[in-house]
């Protein structure tokens, strides 16, 4: 299945782009999302206790199940004030 994945904040800059397709398998899930995107960018790694994921636009868990089509974007925790 093809999924888009939006990325913002320092993963953006990690990976160079705000938006990435990405193939996975039927049955993938948003942390197989993840784990995908960290193969091709390790930087992304140091993000992985702390990132946060939305699936279609409503925030989600890692183990959301994605379906053909689908948008997934991961947020890094946000700080200042």
């Amino acid at each position: 299945m093809h999924v888009r994945v939006h990325l913002f904040a320092r993963l953006r800059e990690i990976a160079g782009a705000s938006e990435l397709s990405r193939q996975l398998p039927d049955g993938a899930t948003a942390q197989d999302a993840w784990n995908a995107l960290a193969a091709d960018y390790p930087g992304l790694m140091a993000y992985a206790r702390s990132v946060s994921c939305a699936v279609n636009e409503s925030y989600s868990r890692f183990t959301t199940r994605l379906q053909d089509g689908d948008e997934v974007a991961f947020l890094p925790p946000v700080s200042g004030g």
